[in-house]
């Protein structure tokens, strides 16, 4: 468990970050646990008959899965301004939902693939 909680603060962490790459695995890894806190938060809320704490955690996070998006736009060699497309009623979502699981482009125009960025340690 502690590998995706990994990949969780990592794109919080980096919650304005517009630029470079992202993996499949770091997008998708932040989206379940992000999935995971906001059906807590909705159960949570409907016990106290409340929206505040969903809603708090859903502007909390906004930048963050906005940056992590764009990043994952990049990694399929796509531009980030494509993220406005969700902003289509059904086939924007459907779309980009799609492209969020095409693999990594060979396309370094953001930056080298981010699963070679940390050198392999010298020994």
């Amino acid at each position: 468990m502690g590998e995706p909680v990994h990949y969780y603060t990592d794109v919080l962490k980096k919650y304005a970050v517009f630029s470079g790459r992202a993996t499949r695995r770091e997008y998708w890894m932040f989206t379940l646990i992000d999935t995971v806190f906001l059906i807590a938060l909705i159960l949570l809320d409907s016990y106290l008959g409340t929206t505040v704490p969903e809603s708090v955690y859903a502007l909390a996070v906004l930048l963050p899965t906005i940056g992590v998006s764009v990043r994952r736009l990049h990694d399929t060699g796509r531009s980030g301004w494509w993220i406005v497309v969700a902003l289509v009623p059904l086939i924007g979502a459907f779309w980009l939902l799609w492209v969020m699981t095409i693999p990594s482009s060979t396309d370094e125009s953001y930056g080298p693939y981010p699963g070679t960025a940390d050198p392999l340690p010298a020994h």
